[in-house]
């Protein structure tokens, strides 16, 4: 069990309340705003507790959320064409896909089809190409999260040495990007890089989004490192029960790293926090844009 007095926990709560009201402060001042529209196709009952958080989140962000459940036998091209109504809707600010989708759903082509400026996922691929060209004001919401979190550590960014473990298209990927925009010098390991040991120990930061539960040990990891855990797994407890754990050992860690962020209670409350604060820097967009 944690101890969630020690200092060396980065607890995503803190972080995330103080983004929330940051958005609220902004969504206080205008006068209307349009609505986040959440979008589940077929029966996904894994993701309402992603839902009932973005919800919950969008409630104390002052931003008018609104849930749509889609038929499972919706075509592609259906789901194309109601996506290019709400990006022709004023009233939409934003759009979220949840996923899983159907399997005859190809969800990087409906990704595609959201406007960038309503894309408060950031998953659009203009909005991950954005972070090339060091526009990272949209990017994916999780990687945003990630960063916000080693922010939170005070260490300076400019030739930090970060080590980035695993290389999703949604997470590694855009982590990489968005740090090396920062000024930090970064190395992506992933499953055929020969010794992911050997770069993780002379790391300032780790970063790891792999899915593989306890792989990383504090052997690897350099004294006095911060570690963000991204992972998220279930595994099953001697007494038959079950309980999430991150790609990081936590315990064993925390007693070499200088900061670490629990599983759960670390990446994901600001994940949804960066969310908001997405659909408010894509209202700003918008109105500049003329659309509002």
């Amino acid at each position: 069990m944690l101890d969630l007095t020690d200092h060396r926990l980065i607890r995503g709560k803190d972080v995330r309340t103080r983004i929330l009201e940051a958005v609220r402060s902004y969504t206080d001042e205008q006068s209307s705003m349009p609505r986040l529209v959440s979008i589940s196709i077929g029966d996904n009952p894994e993701v309402a507790v992603y839902i009932r958080n973005q919800k919950r989140g969008a409630e104390q962000a002052g931003l008018p959320f609104e849930q749509q459940f889609w038929e499972a036998g919706l075509s592609q091209e259906d789901c194309k064409q109601r996506l290019q109504e709400m990006n022709d809707d004023p009233a939409v600010l934003g759009i979220i896909l949840q996923r899983p989708v159907p399997e005859h759903i190809n969800v990087r082509s409906l990704q595609s089809a959201i406007h960038p400026l309503k894309d408060v996922e950031g998953m659009n691929p203009a909005s991950i190409g954005n972070i090339v060209y060091n526009d990272i004001a949209l990017a994916p919401c999780t990687a945003a999260a990630a960063v916000e979190l080693i922010h939170e550590t005070g260490l300076s960014m400019p030739g930090l040495e970060v080590v980035v473990i695993g290389h999703s298209e949604i997470v590694g990927k855009p982590v990489a990007m968005m740090l090396m925009a920062e000024g930090a010098t970064v190395t992506v390991c992933h499953h055929m890089t020969r010794s992911v040991a050997m770069h993780s120990r002379r790391a300032d930061v780790v970063v790891v989004a792999v899915g593989k539960a306890h792989l990383i040990g504090p052997d690897m990891i350099k004294p006095g490192a911060a570690v963000i855990d991204i992972g998220i797994n279930q595994i099953d407890d001697d007494d038959g029960g079950t309980r999430i754990v991150g790609d990081v050992d936590t315990d064993a860690v925390r007693e070499v790293a200088g900061w670490i962020t629990p599983v759960p209670g670390g990446v994901g409350p600001v994940t949804v926090a960066v969310l908001m604060r997405n659909a408010m820097v894509a209202h700003g967009r918008q109105i500049a844009a003329g659309w509002l």
